[in-house]
């Protein structure tokens, strides 16, 4: 029987299948993933709830399993490395694809399945999915606001429209869950509130526009495939694994914490405030500062999700901070005076961005570790000097 054939065939056929009791849920039966080979049909059925009203749980029970293999793509960058080493801290096994572009191939772990190319191109995903992943981590991305004001078409391109063959190779395979990074930029300026999940994307930049659409778009897919999908507004990822296993390899571009953190290890001169009058405490930018790690476990967190169809949920740790505050925590702990240098605003950017983290606390199960500046900065630092240190070698 065909999957495609409809919600009537469907449960016709699955009325017949061999059917188990979750544990602790006598009244919740899920159609044997084992004994039943068309599982891309499998429901949860709660009485008192029409059947087209049910949502799908095999996703959770597929990625209950710490063995299931999960693909990541953007491996070999800052984020999806680090979510590859929780991944398989955790016991699951993981195929890491990037086309190392922008990506370090030193941060991909030897325990990963490496596998070099793009998310957009059908031979790299032809290859990624012959090891049979059953959800995918989508880290890969273009992501820097100012670059993407001068080069929208790229960023359309990159993450949106390279987005798509990646996804029908999902609906091809048996994939039952898809976590989407996206980022705080779909919210626009929105004032000096808390960003709340509610509230209607509004991008003020061509990179936030183009997760916007992406989210769209797996919404629309959640709704009428049985791939579950989420996706993660990011706000600024900052930190380094702990045991040092990880952190930001990039040189340059990296964003103001890479920056300052350059300075406190000798290998840049200053930092570039841009924008100072900004109507905040100290007239700097207000942003929200999570660590990587944190981001990390959200992801792990969203592949255990069973929740409602593409959901949305914010990654920070709801506490603003100013660009000068970053400036002070990372000259505290490095016990240096960060030279700084004023510059004007620059396109794109947003007087105030922090998130609400109540829905995803509520719903998601997930609150941050690292709750304050001072222990990313700390991690972060560790990381910046070690790798200034292999440079100077």
């Amino acid at each position: 029987m065909n999957w495609r054939y409809g919600e009537r065939e469907a449960w016709r056929f699955l009325a017949c299948a061999p059917t188990a009791v979750l544990p602790g849920n006598p009244n919740r039966l899920i159609v044997s993933h084992v004994l039943n080979p068309y599982r891309r049909l499998t429901r949860r059925w709660q009485p008192g709830k029409s059947r087209a009203a049910t949502t799908d749980l095999l996703a959770t029970a597929v990625m209950s399993n710490k063995n299931s293999t999960v693909l990541v793509t953007g491996a070999a960058g800052y984020i999806g490395a680090h979510v590859t080493l929780a991944l398989l801290d955790r016991g699951s096994r993981v195929v890491a694809l990037d086309d190392l572009s922008h990506g370090f191939r030193e941060l991909v772990p030897a325990d990963a399945v490496f596998i070099q190319g793009n998310y957009g191109d059908k031979d790299a995903l032809r290859r990624a999915f012959a090891h049979g992943p059953n959800a995918v981590v989508h880290t890969g991305a273009s992501i820097s606001v100012p670059e993407s004001m001068h080069l929208p078409a790229d960023y359309y391109w990159n993450n949106m429209a390279r987005t798509l063959p990646l996804l029908h190779a999902c609906l091809r395979g048996d994939v039952r869950k898809f976590v989407f990074s996206s980022s705080s930029a779909v919210y626009g300026d929105q004032g000096n509130l808390a960003l709340s999940e509610s509230i209607s994307p509004a991008p003020a930049s061509p990179y936030g526009a183009s997760k916007a659409m992406a989210e769209r778009v797996l919404r629309d897919i959640d709704a009428a495939t049985t791939l579950r999908c989420v996706s993660l507004r990011y706000f600024n990822v900052a930190g380094a694994d702990p045991a040092q296993r990880a952190g930001d390899l990039k040189s340059g571009g990296g964003g103001l914490f890479k920056t300052v953190l350059q300075c406190a290890a000798g290998t840049r001169d200053v930092v570039h405030v841009c924008g100072t009058d900004y109507p905040t405490p100290d007239g700097s930018a207000l942003r929200d500062y999570v660590h990587v790690c944190d981001v990390a476990d959200a992801n792990i967190a969203a592949l255990d999700f069973d929740g409602g169809a593409g959901e949305v949920f914010n990654v920070g740790r709801g506490a603003p901070v100013s660009v000068r505050e970053v400036i002070a925590a990372v000259g505290h702990a490095s016990g240096q005076t960060i030279k700084t240098i004023d510059q004007p605003r620059r396109p794109g950017d947003v007087p105030c961005s922090f998130a609400s983290m109540t829905k995803t606390r509520r719903e998601l199960g997930f609150t941050p570790r690292h709750t304050d500046l001072q222990s990313i900065a700390a991690d972060a630092l560790r990381w910046e000097r070690r790798l200034s240190g292999m440079q100077n070698n």
